[in-house]
């Protein structure tokens, strides 16, 4: 089993990078970082936790004022590349708030942003100021790293993952808009991800506001088409009508239902949490013209509290013949995740073609035996 994220930071991680820092500001206290650091409560905190104690440790020790600090780490930026620095833009979070340091902030987030990245570190800055922080994100989308230009928009994201959420864009994402436009035929991938996932986020709270922007975009760049594509990907999950006809799905017709016949079987009605099984679909199209098809299985997860809830598979998203008839198999396994725990109980599991159940079949999941076998 793989080591747990939050084990990277560890005093070998710590001592190295305290040499670091001591390098530059020779009165840096090295051992008392350390030991502040990994103190009695060390064990038990998670990635975040860490992250926000090393940062908090790494100011006590300095002892510098801020814009010392900052000029030591800016110093070894360069040899601080990764993931596990996010606490270099945290420490401006943590640190460089205050009036006399927005420049200076602003700057340092800029620089950082390239060595790990600085999307988390933004959002206080945000909250605090918002009007404000957006022209200087405004800015940065149109910087010539793409780094920073990723951050223009991932850090406005109403619903980032691990981030605070942004109330005020989920209730108006009208400010974020002018800056996602700025960034909707971005050469790079990696900014043009952060876009879709920018409008995918405002797609949950406004979809009427993503249905009318993809309406504008599409068609008119190659990369602005993918990132509509994938930024409408939850409305196209929810089979919203506006963005299925947008995307050319096919519709049903009520003298000409879209599937004449339909399928689904499991090999296996009763599985213990653990298993895996499959499942078997078969449908035949409608006569006529060609269509384009979103076939999916969903599962209604038994959750905690008894109730249900539903999560989308993928099985196929393509255009075929009209008359067509399609089948497959699929092998699901009912292993716990870090993302999903499994509960026993009756699991509804229904094939969906553009939104719609073509058939559906019961699972019923059992506690694990517990035998100290390894499931198969």
């Amino acid at each position: 089993m793989a080591e747990p994220l939050k084990d990277m930071y560890n005093e070998v991680f710590l001592r190295g990078f305290g040499a670091k820092v001591k390098a530059v500001s020779g009165s840096f206290d090295l051992e008392g970082f350390i030991d502040s650091a990994m103190d009695e409560t060390w064990d038990a905190l998670e990635l975040k936790g860490r992250m926000r104690r090393i940062t908090e440790s790494l100011g006590r020790h300095l002892q510098l004022p801020y814009e010392e600090a900052v000029t030591v780490l800016t110093a070894i930026a360069d040899q601080c590349v990764g993931f596990p620095y996010l606490f270099f833009p945290d420490f401006i979070e943590v640190y460089g708030q205050e009036e006399e340091h927005w420049e200076l902030s602003m700057r340092a987030l800029e620089l950082f942003t390239g060595k790990s990245s600085a999307e988390f570190a933004v959002r206080p800055f945000l909250l605090r100021e918002p009007e404000r922080m957006m022209a200087q994100m405004t800015i940065w989308a149109q910087h010539e790293s793409e780094h920073v230009r990723r951050l223009a928009s991932e850090g406005c994201r109403s619903r980032l993952p691990w981030g605070q959420a942004l109330p005020m864009f989920k209730r108006d994402p009208s400010p974020v808009l002018p800056l996602l436009e700025l960034l909707k035929a971005d050469p790079s991938l990696y900014v043009r991800k952060s876009v879709a996932n920018n409008l995918n986020d405002i797609a949950k709270d406004h979809p009427d506001v993503v249905l009318q922007l993809a309406r504008r975009w599409k068609g008119h760049d190659p990369h602005t088409d993918w990132i509509v594509r994938h930024g409408c990907r939850t409305l196209i999950r929810k089979a919203d009508p506006g963005v299925m006809a947008l995307f050319g799905y096919a519709e049903e017709e009520e003298a000409a239902p879209l599937i004449t016949d339909a399928s689904l079987m499991l090999d296996l009605a009763v599985l213990p949490i653990g298993a895996q099984g499959e499942l078997h679909y078969r449908l035949r199209v409608r006569e006529g013209e060609p269509a384009r098809l979103r076939i999916e299985y969903g599962i209604d997860f038994v959750k905690a509290s008894g109730r249900a809830s539903r999560k989308l598979f993928l099985l196929s998203d393509k255009t075929v013949p009209g008359g067509s008839q399609l089948g497959g198999r699929r092998t699901h396994r009912w292993a716990d995740l870090t993302t999903r725990r499994h509960y026993p109980g009756t699991h509804r599991i229904s094939l969906l073609v553009n939104g719609r159940e073509a058939a559906f079949a019961v699972l019923e999941l059992e506690a694990p035996a517990e035998t100290g076998e390894p499931q198969q």
